[in-house]
């Protein structure tokens, strides 16, 4: 049993040490990150790391928590001061590999490619699917449909077919208009001249053709006196087949007017093994023309981009050669290249550097026959490079670091990184920073230096005697001057003053400070101030320790002038980390006040005169009571708690003693009452009024009310009756009565717990004598409560049989035992 307890109490408190360290989500929403340890904050931090969020997903981080706005900015700023926050910001180097090869990385300062999967042995084949391809974004984008323009002028190199729409206008002497379209055989039917082949012609041609046949009818087109114009109307569509490596192969019917870069569009272009630079269009079993996406892409060129005629078939072929280009260029992708084109030609469809790249050299890798390579391609080079499908090249970015800078801070007007310049020493560098600020510790400085095998130094120096000539130091590169401030080598000073002042509370320390001045910046004194006794706690500093003096402050006290024109007739000097306390005058009193309200002539609120004062005096104050009172239900409402440290107490009693109530109606009524922090106190009016200063006449204290009520006629049912009711009072009716009236006791009615609660909160139960129930007397404005019996439950199936069996059993073994004592 032992081994249990401590088993239990093992766990628990393994369990509180890690709620201690680890703020749960619902702590989190309460939490104040001032009282958060620097434990929790490295905690937060490592949980956003590995949810991949940086400092600016802080405030997305505290909502998904349920921070507050104002805590999630203390939040960040105490990640800020402990030096948190770039880890946060810091990417890994090998990012830019493995982000769908969209290739920002621009930070990439590693030259080490070491540990990098350039090859992407370890990636997925999905992860492989989506390598950029550059020009694929083309086919991807809604906003680029290469949709044919309909409305332009007809082409003149435009051939009609069977179902173009040929609009022919007669205008001059004679004027007519026709819209015919081209029958299957090739024919337009012009009226009242017969069919005009047209198949096969151009728009010039059909011009041509059709002005000869309508001059038969029309004599004046030869004079000049009649024109004709011929344009095309509505379009036919035509059936284009696209085959090779596309993405969607098959026959598509497109408009007449549709070219090789919409057929492209319409099928989603070629697939993850099509070229984008050898798309062929074949008509009539010959290559009509050879379609090169690059010429778009780079230089806007369309000039292959030709019109598609029916039966046309578009053909894409496999890539031949691919390398892809990483790293510091402008456009990362995989690039396709033809025969006679080199890495330049690569870097310049790329778009070329940027601004941060390393341009003396491109590193490669190759796969050759056997294994992989890596290849150096110098600058020089680059232009004349003959490139290899499969190739990868990593364009790097310069280092991070500086060729001249020295940087300088601290207690120094212009803090700052600077350029080192021939021959510069400590003091130039001081100088340029524009001096040491006033309050900058002379005595030393010091110097971080990396040495030549980069591990770091710290060199110390006088700061003023470097400043005034008598050392120099000369400063080399990455070297960090630091000039120390003597208030950053100290604990920040501060005094604190509390009581009777209208600001208390914590302030900045200063030399010199005095009593009366620290009472003036904390707002003078309030009303109640006593101007005796002030005292003043301060720390020991004894330089020995002795065993025997167990001396924690040292206690000053002084009186003051209400004017502060001198304290104690001496200058009360201040040091730091004093506190001083000024408390209430003992003679000083404020008002108490306390509510009479009801029936009296006066009522409203009363302040207390004395200590002494009682009921009584306070009614006869207010005019005394009103011929309609009813003095046996008037009840003094006295406050629950005073200060707060009484109200704590309660607070933790508030759930216990609602528990207790939870078998009366009035449960409802007790708590509004308590919440408005008063309690219900009985009283006899009646008898007070009679016998002033006795004990029924009790002392008023602050907060109390007083309530007197109108005469009460009935009285109140509540509980196990078959009609809860009000019933009028009667002098003469017991309490049987009033219960006959609510239509008798229910079945469930708990006769001997019942109880009166009288107007005056005097509460009386029933007493039990021998047999029979004395229940209490029935007053006017009475509250009569029957309570409920307690649910009493059957055993059952399985409980007799459980027990029976238990009988039965005991039962063998008593004759068993019999049985063998003969």
């Amino acid at each position: 049993m032992l081994r249990k307890i401590l088993l239990v109490q093992l766990f628990l408190f393994v369990g509180f040490c890690v709620m201690a360290q680890v703020p749960s989500p619902a702590q989190i929403k309460q939490v104040n990150v001032d009282n958060l340890s620097d434990d929790q904050i490295r905690r937060i931090v490592a949980e956003m790391k590995q949810n991949n969020m940086s400092m600016d997903d802080i405030d997305s981080y505290a909502e998904q928590k349920g921070v507050p706005p104002a805590e999630a900015e203390k939040l960040k700023t105490r990640i800020q001061m402990m030096g948190l926050d770039k880890s946060l910001d810091k990417k890994k180097s090998t990012e830019i590999f493995q982000q769908d090869n969209q290739y920002s990385g621009r930070s990439f300062n590693d030259s080490d490619t070491s540990q990098v999967d350039l090859f992407r042995q370890n990636a997925s084949p999905s992860e492989i699917k989506r390598k950029k391809i550059f020009g694929a974004e083309l086919f991807t984008n809604k906003n680029l449909t290469f949709e044919p323009n309909l409305r332009i002028p007809t082409p003149s190199n435009y051939r009609l077919a069977a179902d173009d729409q040929v609009m022919i206008d007669v205008y001059g002497y004679a004027e007519v208009q026709h819209k015919l379209t081209v029958t299957s055989e090739g024919y337009i039917r012009i009226p009242n001249l017969g069919p005009v082949y047209v198949n096969g012609l151009t728009i010039e041609e059909a011009k041509t053709r059709i002005t000869k046949q309508l001059s038969t009818i029309y004599s004046t087109i030869s004079s000049g006196q009649t024109f004709v114009q011929i344009s095309l109307g509505n379009i036919r569509s035509i059936r284009v087949l696209l085959i090779g490596e596309i993405q969607r192969p098959g026959t598509y019917t497109l408009p007449s007017l549709a070219t090789v870069a919409n057929a492209l569009y319409v099928s989603g272009g070629p697939d993850d093994n099509g070229s984008f630079r050898s798309i062929q269009v074949i008509r009539n079993g010959h290559v009509a023309t050879t379609f090169d996406l690059y010429d778009f892409l780079t230089q806007g060129d369309l000039t292959n981009n030709i019109v598609l005629q029916d039966q046309d078939i578009v053909k894409v072929n496999p890539y031949k050669t691919r390398v892809e280009l990483i790293g510091e260029v402008k456009r990362p992708a995989i690039f396709e290249a033809k025969e006679n084109e080199t890495l330049q030609n690569i870097l310049d469809y790329a778009g070329g550097y940027t601004d941060g790249s390393f341009k003396e050299n491109i590193t490669g890798y190759r796969i050759n026959n056997k294994e992989r390579e890596v290849i150096n391609v110098p600058a020089d080079q680059i232009a004349t490079f003959k490139l290899k499908s499969g190739d990868q090249f990593f364009v790097d970015s310069i280092l991070n670091r500086f060729s001249n800078r020295v940087t300088i801070s601290g207690a120094v007007f212009h803090p700052g990184n600077y350029g080192l310049e021939q021959g510069m020493t400590v003091a130039d560098l001081i100088k340029k920073a524009d001096g040491v600020r006033e309050e900058a510790s002379l005595n030393r400085g010091i110097i971080r230096r990396l040495q030549d095998d980069f591990t770091p130094a710290i060199i110390s120096f006088n700061v003023q005697d470097v400043i005034s000539g008598k050392m120099t130091i000369p400063v080399k590169k990455e070297d960090s001057v630091i000039v120390f401030s003597k208030l950053d080598l100290r604990q920040q000073y501060s005094i604190t003053i509390a009581g009777e002042v209208n600001r208390p509370g914590p302030f900045p320390y200063a030399d010199s400070m005095r009593l009366e001045d620290l009472v003036l910046l904390a707002g003078g004194l309030r009303d109640a101030a006593s101007l005796k006794h002030v005292e003043v706690s301060r720390r020991i500093r004894r330089g020995d320790y002795n065993s025997k003096d167990s001396a924690r402050a040292i206690i000053k006290q002084f009186d003051i002038n209400a004017d502060l024109s001198s304290i104690g007739g001496e200058q009360v000097m201040l040091e730091p980390f004093d506190e001083i306390v000024i408390r209430k005058s003992p003679a000083y009193s404020e008002q108490s006040n306390m509510t009479i309200d009801g029936e009296v002539v006066y009522p409203g609120q009363y302040a207390i005169v004395n200590k002494g004062e009682h009921i009584s005096d306070v009614v006869r104050r207010s005019g005394g009571l009103k011929p309609e009172a009813f003095p046996e239900g008037a009840v003094l409402l006295r406050r629950t708690f005073i200060n707060s440290g009484d109200s704590a107490l309660l607070n933790n009693k508030l759930e216990l003693f609602y528990n207790k109530l939870e078998d009366s109606t009035r449960i409802g009524s007790v708590k509004n009452m308590i919440e408005r922090k008063y309690q219900l106190l009985g009283i006899n009016l009646d008898e007070i009024l009679k016998k002033p200063g006795s004990k029924y006449d009790i002392l008023l204290e602050e907060g109390d009310v007083l309530k007197v009520p109108k005469k009460l006629q009935t009285v109140q049912m509540f509980g196990e009756l078959y009609f809860p009711k009000k019933i009028r009072y009667d002098k003469g009716y017991a309490f049987r009565d009033y219960i006959r009236g609510a239509g008798g006791f229910t079945s469930s009615a708990l006769k001997r717990r019942s109880y009166v609660v009288y107007p005056n909160g005097e509460v009386k139960s029933t007493r039990k004598i021998f047999f029979f129930n004395r229940y209490p007397r029935v007053k006017p404005g009475a509250e009569v409560y029957i309570p409920s019996k307690k649910d009493k439950k059957g055993l059952s199936g399985q409980e007799v049989i459980g027990l029976s069996s238990s009988i039965a059993s005991l039962a063998l073994i008593i004759v068993t035992i019999l049985t063998r004592t003969k």
